[in-house]
C-alpha cells in the first residue's frame, strides 16, 4: 500500500482491516492468508486528510514485483500536478513487472497521471469525478459503481467501498469463508458487488460552460435537501442576484429557481428508485414541506405520481 500526501483515512484503514480480519483465523490478526507491506515513496510518515500522521514500513520495494498487487491510496492532494519522478518511475516499473494495481479513492489520478490507465474505464468518488474528467478527458470514468476490475487494474471509489474492494480480493484469493469471517467482525450487512451503484444522487454539470452557472448548480445540489434561497446561491457565487439569474438564462435556458426544482425532483426520483424510503420521507429528505406537494409536482414534471413510480420500479 503506497500512501500519497493527505490520504483518506477510511478507505486505507477500512482496506487493510478487511485483510486483517480475514488474514487468520478468527480475527487474530496473524497475517497468515494476508500480508502486506505500508510504502510511502520517500519511505517518510505520511498525513492524512484527517489530520493523523502515520508512520510506513518504508520506502518503495526495490522491485515492485514482490507484491501480488500495488494499491495507490490518495485524498485531498489529487489536484497536484507534480507527483515525484522516483513514484511515476516506480509505477512505470510496477506495470512493467505485470503487477495489478490498485486505485484506492483518488489513487487514481496518480495512475493517470503516470499515463497507465490506457483505454480502460475507471471509477472514481462523486465529489472528484468532475476534476477527474477536466484532467483526463480521454479517460472514461464513471461513479455508477463501487469499483471496477479491469484485469490488470481496479480502481475504487474510496471511502467505504475501499471495504468492499478488499473483500472481492479475499474471496478470490482466499476464499468466501474468509470474506465472511472479515464481514461478521466488522459487523457489516454483508459483501456489496462491484456493480452496486454509489450512494449518492449525482447531476452532471461538466457541459455548463459558466462557471458562475457551475458552481452555484453544485452549491444547490449539495444542499438538494436544503434548498438555498437565490439570494444565498448569488452571495455563495459572489454575483448579484439579477446577474445570477441572466447567467442561468443564458447557460440553461431556465431561473435558478427552477433548476433548483427539477434538481429536487430528479432526486426524489433517485430516491424512489434506490432507497425503498416512505413516499412521504422521500419528500422531506428533497425539502418539500408535505408529501402532498412533492406529488404535485412530481406529477407535473413526469406525469406519474411518485407512489405510481415506485410501484412500477418494484414490478421491474
Amino acid at each position: 500500500m503506497l500512501l500519497l500526501d493527505q490520504f483518506t483515512l477510511a478507505a486505507f484503514s477500512g482496506f487493510v482491516d478487511a485483510l486483517r480480519l480475514a488474514g487468520d483465523h478468527g480475527g487474530l490478526s496473524r497475517r497468515i492468508h494476508a500480508t502486506w507491506r505500508v510504502m510511502s515513496w520517500d519511505g517518510l510518515p505520511r498525513t492524512a486528510s484527517a489530520g493523523l500522521t502515520l508512520a510506513v514500513d518504508g520506502a518503495l520495494a526495490v522491485d515492485p514485483a514482490e507484491f501480488d498487487y500495488i494499491a495507490i491510496c490518495g485524498g485531498n492532494d489529487y489536484p497536484n500536478t507534480h507527483l515525484p519522478a522516483p513514484l511515476l518511475q516506480w509505477l512505470h516499473l510496477a506495470a512493467e513487472r505485470r503487477v495489478r494495481l490498485l486505485g484506492i479513492c483518488t489513487g487514481t489520478f496518480a495512475l493517470a497521471q503516470a499515463g497507465l490507465l490506457g483505454s480502460r474505464s475507471v471509477c472514481v468518488h462523486w465529489n472528484v469525478l468532475d476534476a477527474f474528467r477536466a484532467r483526463f478527458p480521454a479517460v472514461r470514468a464513471t461513479v455508477d459503481q463501487l469499483f471496477i476490475d479491469e484485469g490488470d487494474l481496479i480502481t475504487c471509489a474510496g471511502s467505504t467501498a475501499a471495504i468492499d474492494l478488499a473483500l472481492y480480493l479475499v474471496e478470490r484469493h482466499c476464499g468466501r469463508d474468509k470474506a465472511q469471517q472479515a464481514v461478521r467482525h466488522m459487523m457489516l450487512q454483508g459483501v456489496r458487488p462491484a456493480r452496486v451503484p454509489q450512494a449518492h444522487f449525482y447531476t452532471d454539470v461538466s457541459a455548463i460552460q459558466d462557471l458562475r452557472v457551475r458552481q452555484a448548480a453544485h452549491f444547490i445540489e449539495q444542499r438538494v435537501d436544503d434548498p438555498p434561497s437565490l439570494d444565498a446561491i448569488a452571495r455563495y457565487v459572489g454575483v448579484g442576484r439579477r446577474q445570477l439569474e441572466r447567467a442561468f438564462q443564458q447557460a440553461l435556458g431556465v431561473s435558478p429557481i427552477a433548476f433548483r426544482r427539477d434538481l429536487r425532483l430528479q432526486y426524489g426520483r433517485w430516491l424512489l428508485e434506490q432507497s425503498g424510503l416512505p413516499v412521504t420521507q422521500v419528500a422531506l429528505d428533497c425539502g418539500f414541506a408535505d408529501g402532498a406537494h412533492f406529488a404535485r409536482e412530481f406529477r407535473g414534471r413526469f406525469g406519474i405520481t411518485p407512489r405510481q413510480y415506485k410501484r412500477a420500479r418494484m414490478a421491474v
